[in-house]
């Protein structure tokens, strides 16, 4: 299935077990925002797409790719624990730094994955399905695409800088490269969803707001700290980003209801009410007994 990315994997081969590096690569498999998490989210957004053609397409195209990442990664962890020390002993045997190493590493790849990838995070948290969002409303999944693309790959690069490894920095190279492109054309996408007219900001669009409540609180900025410094961006004055109204600045907002007050709570739930004693204390030991 994932033929164009052969090459690419054979090529990039680690000079040698790091089995403590492997266990940090774990992050960007099976972390919230992983290959497993952006993988499957944009294969659930596929499959829950109401609109055939190219927004379908894009869903599928990218996550039947993200699965070709989740191979490569898993590849590449896979190989990072290739004759990797199995005890401390053999570990310092023969130099104390693959000691360091070696404690650095995640017993869970020998034991449990007999030296393989697991879908777990860097720190052994399991993946789990809640880290995905298919949510059927296309904007609302596109914005939080980008923001998966732009968080995976900001994971990518720090891991570029803990390794010396060519084979491992060419393929995180190339994961960083192919997260380029997604960001950008998730942005596309959000422009092409405007343009096509089937949604605009705020999601979801359709909503009938009300015009008095979106006048009033809709576009103001509301001050809860001390000082006036958030007042010189872009959010506090001028058109909001979604053409629809103004900016505004309320450097001292008010309440808008009195202080919340609640009333006695159930009795048979013992909580510690006001006016718990005398009757009403009564009236719950005498249904007791």
């Amino acid at each position: 299935m994932f033929t164009h990315l052969k090459d690419l994997q054979f090529e990039a081969k680690p000079d040698g077990p790091d089995a403590a590096f492997a266990r940090r690569l774990q992050e960007i498999l099976g972390g919230k925002w992983g290959e497993m998490t952006v993988a499957n989210q944009y294969l659930y957004q596929g499959w829950s797409c109401r609109l055939p053609g190219k927004y379908k397409d894009l869903f599928l195209d990218v996550g039947t790719e993200e699965m070709g990442h989740v191979e490569m990664i898993a590849t590449m962890i896979t190989r990072l624990l290739e004759n990797a020390p199995l005890s401390l002993q053999e570990a310092a045997e023969h130099n104390p730094m693959v000691g360091a190493i070696y404690g650095g590493s995640n017993p869970a790849h020998f034991i449990h994955g007999g030296g393989g990838a697991l879908p777990v995070d860097s720190v052994g948290v399991p993946w789990n399905g809640s880290y995905i969002t298919a949510s059927g409303n296309l904007l609302a999944d596109f914005y939080l695409n980008v923001t998966a693309e732009a968080q995976g790959r900001l994971q990518v690069a720090r891991l570029f800088n803990m390794t010396d490894d060519p084979g491992v920095k060419q393929m995180l190279r190339f994961l960083l490269a192919r997260d380029t492109m997604h960001q950008n054309m998730w942005m596309a996408a959000i422009e092409q969803l405007k343009e096509d007219g089937l949604e605009e900001m705020p999601v979801p669009d359709a909503f009938p707001d009300s015009s008095e409540l979106t006048e009033q609180f809709g576009y103001t900025y509301l001050d809860f700290s001390p000082g006036t410094d958030a007042a010189e961006g872009r959010w506090a004055s001028g058109p909001a980003p979604d053409g629809k109204g103004q900016f505004q600045y309320d450097h001292s907002p008010r309440a808008h209801a009195p202080e919340p007050v609640l009333p006695p709570g159930d009795p048979r739930l013992y909580g510690t009410n006001p006016g718990m004693v005398g009757k009403v204390a009564t009236k719950v030991k005498s249904k007791l007994t």
